[in-house]
């Protein structure tokens, strides 16, 4: 029998340690080729560990609640062969080369670097277990080919029986492939409120204690947690000061109408409103830099790239917020694929944590709730958070070469809390008017 040394996999180029939230397998349990032996969490996101190879788990090397850092040993699976294997034998070669698994909760992580193996290890960013790249190295099949195979295994990982039954079916099934290929994206790229947005995995409801007369104590989940302190720190360590506009949007309403079934049909991909104020606030960052800084302490740090964080609510209630990151160099198909990218990631748990981070300006969709507008808490380090409602519409005062008319107008209020250490009312006023600015004037005849 041999030893099998599991470590904690990387997560992502700046997650140093992770923690363990629960043991799924204890010692003496039979492990099978990608079943989950624990839950792990790093920040506000969490993450399965799958088993590389089968075997039995032997030891646990961490304790529930335990801290690991990344590279870590934390667990010995007995395997059978004739050697120990030890996946820390090279030390100097450990962070590049973990096997990484894919991160429900917004933490998906690359493919395992291990080129001799397959090509799939090398430009996927799917999870394969060491048993299916070998058997996909020894069939020739390629990592585009792999990418498309269907999984049945946890978050629709693929498993040694998927791909023996593709192979077994190859003549039939690579037809069947090549034929829907172009069809894929779609699915991958929807807006949030899309229908077809499969439901993440539903974790265990919280527990609730009766207290009697029919009130409930109920304990926050660790992601709640965070999110409340995060929160707290947030409006101990900023004085915010909230300014709001009203902006006619009927241009870019009528433009979006006029063009999203030819974009989609172009770029299997729906255009939504959330690319637009994400470009418009670009532009805005651009005129008053300042907007897009940090504190520390009596300094402030000024971004020289512009990555927007949209805040997203998770069908569990809480919330995460990916990135886009350097938004300014994208042009609005850019910036449409990478939306929806991020949003339907984030609704199935598929995030990696880089994506999570490094924002320097956040907006939040209030609007799609049916909110007019909002107070959001600025999302620390930065110093502004933009918030649209809902567009709505509304008579308004119009001024023609003929006199003042009242007209049906699409109508939203866009409303800007910002750090008032750094960010005065002036500036904070402009800025959200230069946003909305963009808006109005929107052309009706832009081509995309």
């Amino acid at each position: 029998m041999a030893q099998y040394e599991l470590l904690l996999p990387k997560m992502g180029e700046s997650v140093a340690e992770a923690t363990i939230i629960k043991w799924t397998k204890q010692p003496g349990e039979r492990i099978e080729l990608d079943d989950t032996i624990l839950e792990i969490a790093t920040d506000k996101v969490d993450s399965e560990v799958p088993a590389p190879v089968v075997g039995t788990l032997v030891k646990q090397l961490y304790k529930e609640d335990d801290i690991v850092q990344v590279g870590a040993v934390i667990a010995i699976i007995e395997t059978e062969g004739a050697e120990s294997t030890s996946e820390a034998s090279m030390p100097a070669e450990v962070p590049n080369d973990l096997p990484e698994v894919p991160l429900p909760a917004a933490l998906t992580t690359e493919a395992a670097s291990q080129p001799a193996q397959t090509e799939a290890s090398e430009s996927s960013d799917r999870f394969y277990s060491p048993l299916v790249r070998n058997i996909a190295a020894q069939e020739n099949i390629s990592a585009s080919e792999l990418d498309k195979i269907q999984g049945s295994g946890a978050e629709g990982r693929l498993t040694k029986d998927d791909l023996l039954k593709y192979i077994s079916e190859r003549g039939n099934a690579a037809a069947h492939l090549s034929t829907t290929t172009q069809a894929a994206p779609a699915p991958q790229t929807q807006t949030p409120q899309a229908s077809s947005i499969p439901a993440p995995v539903a974790k265990s409801a919280p527990v609730a204690v009766s207290l009697g007369g029919g009130d409930a104590v109920i304990e926050m989940d660790r992601m709640r947690k965070l999110i409340a302190d995060h929160m707290v720190m947030s409006v101990q360590t900023s004085p915010h000061v909230t300014s709001f506009v009203e902006a006619d949007v009927t241009n870019m309403v009528l433009w979006r109408d006029r063009v999203k079934k030819s974009f989609e049909k172009r770029e299997n991909e729906k255009i939504t409103f959330t690319p637009i104020f994400v470009e418009a606030v670009t532009k805005a960052i651009k005129d008053f830099p300042m907007i897009n800084v940090s504190v520390n302490g009596t300094q402030i740090i000024k971004k020289k790239d512009i990555n927007i964080g949209m805040a997203a609510a998770l069908p569990s209630g809480n919330l995460i917020v990916p990135v886009i990151r350097k938004a300014d160099q994208l042009n609005l198909v850019g910036l449409t694929k990478s939306v929806n990218d991020l949003a339907i990631r984030a609704r199935n748990s598929k995030l990696k944590p880089d994506e999570t981070q490094g924002g320097t300006f956040t907006i939040t969709n209030v609007g799609s709730f049916g909110n007019i507008m909002g107070t959001p808490i600025i999302n620390q380090p930065q110093v502004a958070i933009l918030a649209v409602g809902v567009i709505k519409k509304k008579p308004a005062v119009l001024e023609t070469e003929f006199g003042d008319v009242i007209a049906i107008r699409h109508m939203m209020y866009l409303s800007l809390s910002y750090d008032h250490r750094v960010v005065d009312g002036g500036l904070g006023g402009a800025f959200v008017k230069r946003v909305a600015d963009y808006l109005e004037n929107w052309d009706v005849n832009r081509e995309i």
